[in-house]
């Protein structure tokens, strides 16, 4: 039997991955939309935090190929930082939707 090449092992799952997250995501209900986007914005503060260790710490033991992991830290950093501000936004409205809107006297 051959063995499978580890990187169409690792496609393939980053592909069922992307099909698996795009079902749960359009499958949730609007309410449970705003405590999920919550618990998202916490995991991506937790890629910000990876990703300034790996711009760090790799770069700094990598010698003459520390850009490599610089700019994958400054890519994961900039990605996550803007996941999490659009998904403040995105949670913003969502709970101004439940707001009383006051009636005009």
């Amino acid at each position: 039997m051959e063995h499978v090449d580890p990187t169409i092992f690792r496609l393939a799952i980053f592909v069922l991955a992307i099909f698996v997250g795009y079902y749960v995501v359009w499958s949730v209900t609007p309410a449970l939309h705003t405590p999920l986007m919550a618990v998202t914005n916490a995991i991506s503060s937790v890629i910000v935090v990876g990703g300034l260790i790996a711009a760090a710490a790799l770069s700094a033991n990598s010698g003459a190929d520390g850009w490599i992991a610089k700019g994958a830290g400054v890519a994961a950093v900039t990605l996550a930082s803007v996941n999490i501000f659009g998904g403040f936004m995105v949670t913003r409205r969502m709970l101004a939707m439940y707001r009383k809107k006051e009636r005009p006297k």
